[in-house]
């Protein structure tokens, strides 16, 4: 038996790598990649390469072993990823895979916005599968405003069209360890956890945030979602995506992204990582790079 991720060489996957490396030995470690040399570091760990696509089917037929525990990290093609991960499940069904984790959407079923129809799809082809399941409905990543920074000190605003909405996020570094413990762990069998942040935030407190940090005069701009897609595009978003994260933003106006659940900081064992922390990260990350 193994422990599979798939996407290993992505953001969260990396991470969710480093974590089962702090619990189990490199040996017991599978990680399937597009591509080899962009996993090089991984098996100079010791860490087992299998190579597949998501969208290649046929290349996932020698990616999972009967009895792995596999995670399902969700494909970064929109609008193409409930094919692709159907070509997933039915590959681990197949080897007789043990555990099928999925990263899907905070609220699964019940979230109302275009970004988690593809999640419901994927989580209802995995219940149609009987694998046995874990669902992971992460919540929003803190780096999704952090890696965003440059424009926000550059126009001192930040701009959205999320109204007063709260958002509950936390760190991929936070999703990843949660991954990583039912992994590893017992008793997460055929169970969903609705994964988000200790603590709810606006946009104008994350603001007010930057603005304690930097000591600069920073504001948060609430604009009508048609000024927002016009914002997005032209700053090179291509219309579908801005369309998308415009659609976000009114479902933070609802409140879907501000649940707390407290299943993320049961599962890892402590508090989620505060904002101010992972802001004051990225201003330092900005601060040493050599364009700043």
């Amino acid at each position: 038996m193994s422990i599979v991720v798939t996407g290993a060489t992505g953001a969260l996957g990396r991470l969710v790598v480093d974590a089962l490396l702090t619990e189990v030995p490199a040996g017991e470690v599978v990680a399937v990649v597009r591509d080899k040399e962009k996993a090089a570091a991984l098996a100079a760990r010791g860490v087992e390469l299998r190579i597949a696509d998501y969208s290649a089917p046929e290349t996932l037929a020698g990616a999972f072993r009967s009895g792995d525990r596999v995670l399902l990290i969700s494909g970064s093609e929109v609008g193409r990823r409930v094919a692709q991960h159907a070509a997933v499940i039915d590959a681990a069904k197949a080897a007789g895979v043990a555990q099928l984790a999925y990263t899907g959407i905070l609220g699964g079923p019940d979230a109302d916005f275009t970004l988690a129809d593809e999640h419901k799809a994927t989580e209802q082809l995995i219940l149609d599968s009987g694998l046995p399941y874990t669902f992971l409905r992460n919540g929003w990543y803190t780096e999704n405003y952090t890696a965003n920074l440059t424009p926000v000190l550059e126009h001192r605003a930040v701009v959205a069209n999320a109204g007063e909405g709260r958002i509950a996020s936390a760190t991929r570094a936070d999703y990843a360890a949660a991954a990583a413990a039912v992994l590893t762990g017992d008793g997460h069998l055929n169970t969903a956890y609705e994964l988000s942040g200790d603590t709810a935030w606006s946009l104008a407190e994350y603001a007010a945030v930057i603005a304690e940090l930097t000591g600069e005069t920073i504001t948060y701009s609430d604009v009508p979602a048609a000024a927002h897609q016009e914002i997005l595009v032209g700053a090179g978003l291509p219309e579908g995506f801005a369309a998308i994260l415009v659609d976000v933003d009114e479902a933070i106006e609802r409140g879907r992204l501000a649940g707390t659940s407290g299943d993320l900081a049961r599962l890892i064992g402590r508090p989620t990582t505060p904002l101010t922390e992972t802001v004051r990260a990225a201003l330092s990350t900005l601060s040493a790079s050599p364009a700043a």
